[in-house]
């Protein structure tokens, strides 16, 4: 079935207050969350946004003859659409959607002379993901099924939130809090994230999986530092605490604190910046994310590679995507799908905005549905130009 259209569009899905009453604002309205760039004084508050790196999805249909449509997105929309627009979509129009291995070696191909370009890659993982949805509509299977089948009954989760009391009463029992220090912090930065990590564990419990994520805001140094002032308080893993081309400060990090895991990747793009790690044996956890790394397709590279290691992988947002459900539901060495719990305590999940079609989580685990594709239901009419 040949491609006829890719088009970059909107979702306009409608939305209805819940009817739960909040109790109070998510934690993602006031928490102080630590980037790369917060080294800057004026980036220090996540409310100034940098430029373009927004992570408003940017969604992609690809058409077929007989008018069988898939959808897939990416995030940075606003980098990335200009690589859909003149690169893939005359590169794709025409050829066989069903080769969705050919397809990607194409994509891959055509964008070497980038090298690593993040945006190149992630305006890719959109088409890919596309085509996936719209090979598992056209063959009437769920994506999980064109990828062997299931491998457990539901997937176990933890919850990426700051309202721990909340998660608790919603069934999680493991969780992920922010980082609110950059590594220029020094030891006050150093007494503020003890304080955060220990209240944290005092919440859940020492039974609990327990995790941080400085999201690149690290050195090695701070980061050795800040893996022996937690190490008392058990984390299950240390979460992208460098900037992801820095390949020897994961190899000193790793040997300065073998006992700390180290999990990493959502902002690694391509299998190949995940060989350099695996090989190199400094993460535990790889995390690529369906919506950057590439799409389905480069994401079942990047879980082999890690399978034949023996490294675990954990997607990052496994858990609330439907793109990543489908992955952790038939992959054996998936531990653990993140779920991006950022909506006010007290309105049940079942009522929080989401695509629909995506599962939502009971009592801290959650079970794609069996429809083809993806299971996104996605009226045309909510289709819009962009």
């Amino acid at each position: 079935m040949k491609i006829t259209e890719i088009s970059v569009v909107d979702l306009q899905v409608p939305s209805l207050p819940p009817r739960s009453q909040a109790r109070r604002r998510s934690w993602i309205h006031d928490a102080a969350r630590a980037f790369p760039i917060s080294k800057y004084s004026e980036f220090v508050s996540t409310k100034q946004p940098v430029p373009g790196m927004d992570e408003t999805p940017l969604w992609v249909r690809i058409t077929v003859e007989n008018g069988t449509w898939g959808l897939g997105c990416c995030g940075f929309g606003s980098v990335a659409q200009s690589m859909i627009e003149r690169v893939y979509t005359p590169l794709l129009i025409g050829r066989d959607c069903i080769a969705t291995e050919w397809l990607n070696d194409l994509m891959w191909r055509a964008i070497q002379r980038l090298g690593d370009a993040g945006h190149a890659v992630i305006a890719q993982s959109a088409i890919d993901l596309a085509l996936w949805d719209l090979k598992g509509k056209l063959l009437q299977q769920p994506v999980y099924r064109l990828l062997g089948g299931p491998c457990r009954n539901t997937i176990p989760l933890y919850a990426t939130t700051d309202d721990l009391d909340w998660a608790l009463e919603l069934g999680f029992s493991a969780f992920k809090i922010s980082n609110p220090v950059h590594a220029e912090s020094g030891t006050a930065g150093l007494n503020q994230l003890e304080d955060k990590v220990g209240l944290a564990r005092e919440i859940v419990g020492p039974d609990a999986d327990l995790m941080l994520n400085p999201v690149m805001a690290y050195d090695v140094t701070f980061a050795i530092q800040v893996a022996e002032r937690l190490r008392p308080y058990r984390l299950r893993w240390l979460e992208e605490p460098l900037i992801p081309n820095d390949l020897r400060g994961h190899q000193e990090l790793k040997r300065a604190v073998p006992w700390m895991p180290i999990a990493t990747g959502e902002d690694h793009h391509g299998r190949h910046a995940f060989l350099k790690l695996i090989e190199a044996r400094c993460v535990d956890v790889v995390q690529p994310d369906l919506c950057w790394c590439g799409g389905l397709s480069e994401a079942l590279k990047i879980y082999t590679l890690a399978e034949a290691a023996g490294i675990p992988t954990s997607p990052h947002l496994a858990g609330s995507s439907a793109f990543g459900q489908h992955l952790a539901l038939a992959m054996p060495q998936v531990i653990l799908g993140e779920y991006w719990l950022a909506s006010d305590p007290g309105v049940a999940l079942h009522e929080v905005a989401r695509i629909p079609g995506t599962a939502t989580a009971t009592n801290g685990t959650v079970t794609p549905t069996d429809a083809p594709g993806f299971g996104l239901e996605i009226k045309p009419e909510w289709i819009k130009p962009r």
